[in-house]
């Protein structure tokens, strides 16, 4: 059996190639600036997998676990103020309901969630933004960016198992940092420039253009 990176299945949509259809934008709409962890709702079809190995052919030996609490600090402001929030903010807040949420392959909840998953509710949640499945899947939507051309809410790639690449998705969110569910530290911020990441990382794409 080949599993498609960290998601347990790839959805039945199909993506067009024109810059127009690459996705699409679903009913959901963002409606309010709540922090509270929760356990996101999704309609998309996951199957229910334990066997956790079929991301990673290998684990980084040290994983830090970057402080999270200035992305926290940053957006709990925002609680104070009645105002309309940017793309930018909105993912942020989708992205802390998530943080220290622990892995689990073929997860979509607060309870465990895999990496694509992740990437796909936090887009969904945020920007009603539907994303297939898989990491593979998701590869192959939006624009194609240069690693020194990355901005805040790009989706980066990391080649982290020989039997689908890529094998892992996160999202960049500037300072060379990106928010990923990872296997040991559940939803999580890293770096770029962590050896394991660095030797893994296949590229990057850009579904939306993001206030910056």
């Amino acid at each position: 059996m080949i599993f498609s990176g960290c998601s347990a299945t790839s959805n039945s949509q199909r993506f067009k190639h024109s810059k127009s259809d690459r996705w699409t934008k679903s009913t959901i709409r963002y409606e309010s600036p709540d922090t509270t962890k929760v356990t996101p709702k999704s309609d998309v079809s996951y199957s229910d997998i334990a066997d956790t190995t079929q991301e990673f052919d290998d684990l980084p030996a040290v994983e830090k676990n970057t402080d999270k609490s200035k992305i926290v600090a940053n957006i709990e402001k925002l609680k104070t103020f009645n105002v309309a929030l940017t793309s930018r903010e909105k993912i942020l807040l989708e992205v802390i309901k998530f943080l220290d949420t622990p892995y689990q392959y073929g997860g979509n909840t607060g309870d465990g969630i895999d990496c694509s998953a992740f990437t796909g509710l936090v887009y969904k949640n945020s920007l009603a933004i539907d994303l297939p499945r898989s990491s593979r899947d998701q590869y192959k939507v939006g624009d194609s960016v240069d690693k020194d051309e990355l901005k805040f809410g790009d989706l980066l790639f990391f080649n982290t198992t020989r039997r689908s690449k890529p094998g892992h998705v996160g999202i960049f969110i500037g300072e060379n940092q990106f928010v990923h569910a990872s296997r040991k530290l559940g939803v999580t911020v890293s770096s770029l420039e962590d050896a394991y990441y660095k030797k893994r990382y296949m590229g990057a794409r850009r579904i939306e253009e993001i206030e910056q």
